[in-house]
């Protein structure tokens, strides 16, 4: 019994670490965790919900004491959020198990993609830059396109919060990078700051239907509490260039253990039917 809390506390202050360096709640590692523990897939999506919000409150109050926290830009994002968060926590309930992972799997591999791709277009207009200073609000978003933008953002986090017990940060960050031009530190930091929002949502309509492990829940957020704070300290040290690598090295790396979590799901449903 104490072993198996010593391992959650261990596992939560490794997912908060994570939280305050990428921008995650950390539910692309705990998921796939409390399932390798036995838990069902809806549970471990539930009580996930629960430590995120813990993991989030933490590493966003830090950044706020720091001075690197947005409060027009978190609520901007934040919003949309809490309502397409219920619709993922329906949408979680209805499909098999091993779909779902299947589903997060491919997701994680999207996020690969998107963060590249950013990089990609940015190496262009850096390039296109030293030409000269012309034009310079001609190619800027327009206001109304940055509102579309943040809606566009938060709505997806919120699904995918619901959907997969992630905070959001896993698609609130690159889809930041992508379509708002924010830097990767300023996008993660605004997505802590909007997994709270996220979560309370996603967490609230996973304990109407039973799916939170209060306990282990609770034991994974302190473990993230600590990490968080820890990490946010760290993150303004770090380069651009370090923190994008490390955020790509760790979807590739989950992704293929979710895939691998999805294909033994199927194979026990086969073999007891």
């Amino acid at each position: 019994m104490y072993t198996s809390l010593l391992i959650l506390a261990v596992a939560g202050l490794f997912t908060g670490i994570l939280a305050g360096f990428l921008g995650i709640g950390g539910g692309t590692v705990l998921v796939p965790f409390l399932v390798a523990l036995n838990y069902t897939p809806v549970q471990a999506v539930g009580t996930s919900s629960l430590s995120i919000l813990i993991t989030a409150i933490s590493g966003s109050i830090q950044n706020w004491r720091m001075g690197f926290f947005s409060f027009q830009k978190v609520l901007a994002i934040g919003f949309p959020a809490v309502v397409t968060a219920q619709i993922g926590v329906y949408i979680a309930s209805q499909i098999r198990p091993y779909f779902l992972l299947v589903a997060f799997g491919l997701l994680l591999l999207l996020n690969i993609y998107l963060v590249n791709l950013r990089q990609r277009l940015t190496a262009t207009q850096r390039g296109r830059g030293a030409e000269g200073q012309r034009g310079k609000t001609s190619n800027s978003p327009s206001e109304i396109q940055n509102s579309v933008a943040r809606i566009a953002t938060g709505g997806a986090a919120g699904l995918l919060a619901g959907l997969f017990g992630v905070g959001g940060g896993v698609i609130m960050v690159p889809l930041q990078i992508l379509l708002l031009g924010e830097t990767i530190k300023t996008a993660i930091q605004t997505s802590l700051g909007v997994i709270i929002i996220t979560a309370i949502s996603a967490c609230a309509g996973h304990a109407l239907r039973g799916n939170v492990l209060v306990l282990e829940g609770l034991i994974l957020g302190f473990g993230g509490f600590l990490g968080a704070q820890i990490s946010t300290r760290f993150l303004p040290k770090l380069s651009d260039e370090i923190v994008s690598l490390a955020f790509r090295t760790l979807l590739g790396v989950l992704s293929i253990y979710v895939f691998w979590q999805a294909w033994q799901s199927y194979s026990k449903i086969v073999l007891n039917s």
